[in-house]
């Protein structure tokens, strides 16, 4: 049996200047260093659960 795992793409859309320590960390986990950056990644519960933590700075799309 094979588990396909969706993929994401995942952009930053606003500054991680003045957000707290924590929210910058997270950006950089998720791969994204500069504005309109942009990363795939594999939709785990993880991913999506940083996703959710900076949902205001990044805009995400699913990858077909």
């Amino acid at each position: 049996m094979t588990l396909i795992m969706k993929k994401i793409k995942v952009t930053q859309v606003k500054s991680v200047i003045d957000r707290s320590e924590r929210q910058k960390r997270t950006m950089v986990a998720l791969g994204l260093k500069k504005l309109n950056a942009s990363v795939e990644v594999e939709a785990t519960p993880q991913i999506l659960g940083m996703v959710t933590k900076v949902n205001h700075l990044v805009k995400v799309e699913e990858v077909k």
